[in-house]
């Protein structure tokens, strides 16, 4: 049991991170409103404490019914303290074959279902001048892969904006972080993933490969969500959390190593890019 006893809302508790993230909360004393999109789903989630588990039936692209949702929980649970945006799934496939209506739905929940969502707690946390917004991103928010390049593009954007209303939100009380797993035990990478067709053979010998091996690896990723829930709740309680919070050894391994790219990329072109300034 905690100290002081907090109020989460999280959406996306019927399985993974966000299941795991609900129930650490739970243990640890916290009430959580978790959101699910199917009734059995919902029964399941309540089934996990009598009285401080409640479930709520969302679905995150409807922005009238996040704000719905929203609004009742402040009034009928309490004050959201802690609003975890994890709602999401993945999409895999090369992007000449990936669909703009299959890259839409995919930003329109990652990005938009996350966006949502932050709205609509803001202006009750902006007034009491406190609260802590997280959001799931990915590691793939951070540095990119072949083969699914609509997922990092939302992940991508979500953590565009969240670093950006960190920045506005601080003089109010209220942290933002965006946390960003690498390959955990869930099932993003099984039925929580849409795969689009193949349709242009020019990409077998690079995404054949790719493809299998995520499928090969599902249940067997390096990830514990347990334990990526215990470092969660670990930040709830720091004075100063992070901006971003790099869950996994491979998701530090592979972040490091994007950045690091970046980095070459500015030390190779640095006289390159001085050279567009206005001379005196």
């Amino acid at each position: 049991m905690t100290s002081t006893a907090k109020v989460f809302l999280i959406t996306g508790v019927s399985s993974g991170l966000g299941r795991a993230f609900a129930a650490t909360a739970l243990d640890a004393g916290h009430t959580v409103v978790g959101t699910v999109r199917k009734d059995a789903d919902a029964e399941a989630f309540t089934a996990l404490h009598p009285e401080r588990a409640h479930a709520r039936l969302l679905d995150v692209t409807d922005d009238v019914a996040v704000l719905a949702v929203t609004s009742e929980v402040e009034k009928t649970i309490g004050p959201v303290d802690v609003l975890i945006a994890n709602a999401g799934y993945g999409l895999e496939g090369t992007f000449e074959e990936t669909s703009l209506t299959e890259l839409r739905a995919q930003f329109d929940v990652n990005v938009f279902g996350a966006a949502a969502t932050v709205q609509a707690v803001l202006p009750y946390m902006r007034e009491r001048r406190r609260g802590h917004i997280l959001a799931v991103t990915s590691m793939g928010g951070l540095t990119s892969f072949p083969g699914v390049s609509a997922y990092c593009g939302s992940k991508y954007a979500l953590e565009g904006i969240l670093e950006a209303v960190g920045k506005e939100v601080s003089g109010f009380g209220i942290h933002v972080t965006a946390i960003e797993p690498g390959s955990f035990r869930t099932d993003w990478a099984g039925r929580s993933m849409v795969r689009a067709p193949r349709t242009v053979p020019d990409y077998d010998e690079l995404f054949e490969p790719i493809r299998a091996a995520r499928q090969t690896a599902s249940g067997q990723q390096l990830g514990n969500p347990a334990k990526a829930a215990t470092a969660l709740l670990r930040i709830i309680d720091e004075p100063t959390p992070p901006s971003h919070l790099v869950l996994g050894s491979d998701a530090l391994r592979l972040v490091r190593a994007g950045r690091d790219a970046v980095d070459r990329d500015l030390d190779t072109w640095e006289d390159l890019t001085l050279s567009t300034d206005h001379t005196p």
